[in-house]
């Protein structure tokens, strides 16, 4: 009893130190990556050696700033929808396998579990749209309920179609049964997960609930403080979360020579490439309309995954025989 109790205490501590560290390091990254990219120079300033200190800059800026909550906001809702995004992304990162046997929790569904409570934390932007008492936040909040309803869809078939392929829909199960095959068999998927974790996060290209040219700052208009850098940490949780997520799915995970020692270094490399990806696609795309957000969604994603699962099904049938 002694030794589960500690087993337990030992893995909640190490997600919750991942949880702390790795959207910090994303944070950094994207500071850096954006400042090379776009010849910004302030960045690369603070502190001294490449701007070390930029991301504590900003977290002192952040804690200075006063905390205010509009008259005609809903007080309790307002005061909640920050800390949503941060629980529904620690809840999803304590299930993802960084071995086979080193996770926070065992859940046997477990990519289940991460599609759904990762999707919780969308639905923490819309409450802050919504209780702002804001019509700039309430618009941003639409925006954000018609985008989620979107890119959901695809994001849920093309990760279908890896459990399928690897006849789980655990995590650790999808990892074992990977194989390099899937970077061909898989690639449409893969390619459509990343556009649609892309878009769940509302990151540029597909910022629009967020639209400052548009809408001030969408849902977070009203937000001051450090309410407001809980949903930006929220959002660097959800690149770690679905970087993660899809590394685990497309690339096996901790696989990969001497992954019986090494495994959580491949993992946080998998993992780290395709952060620096999300970060590349914001730098490199301007801003969709409302309009080609959807189409992109509806008439690109959606039919590429149906065509996926559609092979996937195919082969996983042929090849059992």
């Amino acid at each position: 009893m002694g030794s589960d109790i500690l087993d337990i205490v030992l893995r909640s501590v190490c997600v919750l130190a991942a949880f702390l560290v790795l959207p910090l390091l994303v944070g950094q990254t994207e500071h850096k990556v954006m400042a090379h990219m776009q010849g910004r120079l302030g960045p690369m300033e603070a502190g001294g050696f490449h701007g070390w200190a930029q991301l504590v800059a900003d977290g002192v800026k952040f804690a200075q700033k006063e905390d205010i909550v509009p008259l005609a906001a809903d007080k309790s809702v307002f005061r909640v929808a920050p800390a949503l995004g941060i629980v529904s992304y620690l809840l999803a990162l304590a299930v993802i396998p960084f071995g086979p046997d080193f996770f926070g929790a065992d859940v046997p569904g477990s990519l289940v579990w991460v599609l759904a409570v990762s999707g919780v934390g969308t639905v923490g932007t819309l409450m802050a749209g919504w209780s702002s008492g804001n019509k700039y936040s309430l618009l941003g909040g639409m925006r954000t309920a018609a985008q989620l309803v979107s890119y959901e869809l695809p994001l849920i078939l093309v990760s279908a179609s890896f459990a399928i392929a690897a006849g789980s829909l655990s995590l650790v199960g999808i990892a074992h049964a990977w194989n390099p095959w899937w970077l061909i068999w898989q690639l449409p998927g893969a390619l459509v997960f990343l556009v649609a974790a892309t878009a769940e996060l509302q990151r540029p290209p597909f910022d629009m609930p967020v639209a400052d040219s548009e809408l001030v700052m969408g849902p977070y208009t009203e937000y001051t403080g450090l309410r407001f850098a809980l949903f930006l940490l929220a959002e660097y949780a959800g690149i770690v979360v679905m970087s993660f997520l899809l590394a685990t799915l497309w690339l096996g995970g901790w696989t990969g020579p001497f992954d019986h020692h090494v495994g959580w270094l491949w993992m946080l490399i998998k993992g780290g490439i395709f952060s620096f990806l999300i970060i590349w696609i914001r730098v490199a795309w301007p801003r969709l309309r409302e309009d080609q957000l959807q189409r992109v969604a509806w008439l690109g994603l959606v039919p590429i995954a149906l065509l996926q699962l559609a092979i996937t099904a195919v082969g996983v049938v042929v090849t059992s025989q």
